[in-house]
């Protein structure tokens, strides 16, 4: 196959539309809540909460924010 046949065939892959400026502001305001949510939770860790609780306080205040149960986040414990 010729090069340039190969290279025709790449660009659909080069035209990756950048972000609009709105879209970068609504992502940086999705993490900016995710990032709070996440501070409250260590917060209720701290105040000497069961873990569970936290958890559920977590879930419901990530809820609709982020993808899976963890508002984005998960670690061992």
């Amino acid at each position: 196959m010729k090069r340039w046949m190969l290279l025709l065939a790449c660009l659909p892959l080069l035209a990756v539309s950048a972000e609009s400026p709105e879209e970068i502001r609504k992502d940086a305001q999705r993490h900016r809540a995710m990032a709070a949510a996440h501070d409250a939770a260590a917060k209720c860790l701290e105040s000497g909460k069961k873990h569970d609780q936290c958890q559920k306080d977590l879930q419901a205040a990530c809820k609709g924010l982020a993808i899976g149960k963890y508002c984005g986040m998960k670690h061992e414990h």
